[in-house]
């Protein structure tokens, strides 16, 4: 069986508030888009010699990630990777088979694309309906939120505002949404930014109007009031993401926006962009319709 997990981008995201759990609050909107990994699971032959229940094999497509993106990736104890994590979770509690997992990377990590997250999401999902637990939902979203803060998104994968850490989840525009029709030209440059490193340059604040109201106005509003609270300290630190933000700008973008706490920036275009993947040459570039 396989499926194939999407990507999100952020329309926005405002830091809040602190939590007294260490966390922050924060407000945003996912919007999925079709850069996806590809994931099959296979029950195991009770012959098979695995000491384990779920093996994993990752791959990746031929030019699609830098050498040191895929030895991150490669390496991973499967102990830490989310996709066994999700298996690991639903059989503390549902008669699982022993599987084979199959994952081939083509969505770019620490890119603020979400994509590990989605492999660990759609990974329940599979499961579910591979092996009948009939759980629901709800009761997925309720699995992948014990995973990461924006696991449970990805079990519809639907257009959606997000507060608390990202896990509290409520439709955010009408079925098709208003990017229907645009494309997106997505660029991840080969620079790395840790969590702590993201959060260490945010005073946490209410912004004067919520992303959830912003993106429902005309696309030619958003630059100057869809903010994303993580660029103005990364940009600082690292000005070649915000230059190529301000590329994708001249380039006609209708808006352009780092993802997440990056280092991923997109843009938004009402007609095809050319050229992308020449311009980027050294970084990875994906132009996508939605």
């Amino acid at each position: 069986m396989i499926t194939f997990p999407c990507c999100k981008i952020n329309l926005g995201l405002n830091v809040v508030a602190r939590r007294t759990d260490g966390y922050h609050d924060l407000e945003t909107v996912f919007y999925p888009i079709p850069l996806t990994d590809a994931l099959s699971i296979k029950k195991m032959d009770e012959d098979f010699p695995s000491a384990t229940p779920c093996d994993l094999k990752v791959t990746f497509p031929v030019d699609n990630m830098d050498e040191k993106q895929k030895k991150l990736l490669t390496t991973l104890d499967e102990e830490k990777n989310l996709v066994v994590k999700a298996y690991r979770l639903l059989a503390e509690d549902y008669s699982l088979p022993r599987i084979h997992i199959h994952l081939c990377k083509r969505i770019p990590s620490q890119a603020g694309l979400g994509g590990g997250s989605a492999d660990a999401a759609f990974m329940i999902r599979m499961l579910d309906e591979r092996f009948r637990l009939n759980m629901g939902n709800a009761e997925m979203e309720r699995y992948a939120a014990r995973l990461g803060a924006d696991c449970a998104f990805f079990i519809t994968a639907e257009p959606a505002f997000a507060i608390g850490i990202g896990d509290v989840l409520e439709p955010a525009d009408k079925e098709t949404g208003n990017l229907s029709g645009y494309y997106i030209a997505i660029v991840k440059p080969d620079i790395a930014i840790s969590t702590a490193e993201a959060f260490a340059g945010i005073t946490p604040r209410k912004p004067q109007k919520c992303c959830k109201e912003i993106v429902r106005q005309p696309i030619d509003t958003w630059k100057e009031e869809l903010i994303n609270d993580f660029e103005a300290p990364i940009f600082a630190k690292h000005p070649e993401i915000a230059q190529r933000k301000q590329t994708l700008y001249e380039l006609g973008a209708a808006y352009a926006q780092m993802s997440g706490s990056g280092s991923a920036v997109y843009g938004i275009f009402r007609n095809r962009p050319e050229g992308i993947d020449k311009l980027f040459c050294n970084d990875f570039t994906a132009v996508l319709p939605l």
